[in-house]
């Protein structure tokens, strides 16, 4: 009976993110040990740039998503068991989720920042991971049972827990249905040490696009969507597998078109066609500042990934994606990648693709988590269902105007990032006609 309390409360009580001027961007945390650490981006919470509020305090202000933020903490302190803990962390993770995509596709007026903003999601759930592992219950927690419920929240907050399709929407191979299904994914906001107030369009592009219904040439298509963070321990414990196997595998979930996308090249949508099993990036870590473990001469493999090949390639429609106006930007396909060629130790750039035998140091991605979700996403799709379309779209560079260094928004960004983002739409809609 508490449990179900916790969970009509939680949904009945969330606000919807709209404009505030409240101050906060932690939860009302009357039940927390202020003294625990939080992780790097946790601590990133308090930074800013001059006086007044930080910068994530601002954005989840102007996001309205302080509200939620506040209510979770509120909720939490009320908690009365393991049982309705895990309840209310998985309801409000969707709430959360529910909330921003919902955001993302409605109107949003001054002072509000933009629907297409994505950042308040970010903020709003590193806060709430931040509270729960601050939090001091009235009942024991272990500490697995502690991070079983911020990876919950984790989760459900990101689109994988409500990622099923409408009932009744049947997939690849199945009669009677008209509707096809598509998942694209997105990443969190990184490079945050650079400029704690960046965003990533490539999430701001999936939640505008979460439950999206279309019609293109005569078939409909409902679209889900999931954004991934930063990180390569969430990637080593196959958060991608887990959110994309279902939707390869036969029966309701399976869809007809995965892409997954992140933040590339300035001025560039770049159709990456070959992806590389290995990491090796050096120069910059994880959101958390942890670093991948390769390096270009000497790239290494993710402890979780599933044995595969060196190499993968795209099964996206590459040329009609390519003909897709994108003005101001430009798409390209891309088939550079950097290899160690068989017999050979050090690396070499080929423009159009790996040779045979060699390893794989960069594919046409890079050698970071966007190589390595487009790598994980086209082995499911060989392992699970070869003749899926499926493949990686990797979107421009977000900018700020180059004279504004302090403000969290400014026409420049917000023009930059709607154009990335109906950019990204017409290459979807592209790929699916």
């Amino acid at each position: 009976m508490a449990g179900a309390l916790v969970l009509s409360t939680a949904l009945t009580a969330a606000p919807p993110a709209t404009a505030t001027a409240s101050a906060t961007a932690r939860p009302v945390k009357t039940c927390s040990d202020e003294a625990v650490g939080g992780t790097v981006e946790e601590q990133r919470l308090d930074n800013g740039i001059g006086g007044g509020l930080s910068v994530p305090a601002e954005i989840l202000a102007r996001s309205g998503f302080d509200k939620q933020v506040a209510l979770f903490g509120h909720l939490l302190c009320a908690v009365p068991s393991r049982a309705a803990a895990s309840i209310l962390v998985r309801v409000q993770g969707e709430v959360l989720w529910k909330t921003a995509t919902y955001r993302a596709q409605h109107p949003q007026t001054a002072p509000a920042l933009p629907s297409t903003d994505d950042r308040g999601l970010y903020w709003a759930r590193i806060s709430m991971a931040h509270a729960l592992r601050q939090w001091e219950p009235r009942f024991s927690l272990s500490t697995v049972e502690r991070a079983a419920l911020i990876r919950s929240l984790e989760y459900s907050s990101r689109g994988i827990t409500s990622s099923r399709f409408s009932s009744g929407v049947q997939g690849s191979g199945v009669q009677g249905s008209g509707v096809q299904k598509v998942l694209v994914t997105g990443f969190d906001p990184f490079t945050l040490d650079a400029d704690i107030r960046i965003g990533n369009p490539s999430g701001a592009n999936a939640l505008s696009l979460d439950g999206q219904r279309w019609k293109v040439n005569g078939k409909t298509y409902e679209i889900q969507t999931v954004v991934f963070p930063v990180r390569y321990p969430d990637f080593d414990e196959n958060m991608v597998e887990d959110a994309l196997t279902p939707h390869y595998r036969p029966g309701a979930q399976h869809a007809d078109l995965v892409m997954t996308a992140s933040q590339g090249r300035v001025g560039i949508f770049d159709l990456e066609v070959f992806n590389g099993r290995r990491r090796s990036v050096s120069s910059i870590g994880d959101n958390n500042n942890l670093w991948g473990g390769g390096t270009v001469n000497a790239p290494v493999v993710s402890p979780s990934m599933p044995a595969g090949p060196e190499w993968l390639t795209t099964s996206l429609p590459t040329t009609a994606m390519a003909a897709t106006d994108v003005a101001p930007f430009r798409t390209r396909i891309n088939t550079s990648v950097l290899e160690i060629p068989a017999g050979e130790t050090l690396p070499v750039r080929r423009p159009l693709g790996p040779t045979p035998g060699s390893i794989a140091s960069e594919g046409a991605g890079g050698g970071y988590l966007s190589n390595e979700v487009a790598y994980r996403n086209t082995l499911q799709r060989d392992l699970l269902d070869p003749t899926m379309p499926a493949g990686h779209l990797h979107v421009p560079v977000l900018q700020f105007d180059p004279a504004n260094t302090t403000a969290i928004t400014d026409p420049t960004y917000e023009a930059n990032r709607d154009a990335i983002v109906a950019g990204a739409h017409a290459i979807l809609r592209n790929a699916l006609g």
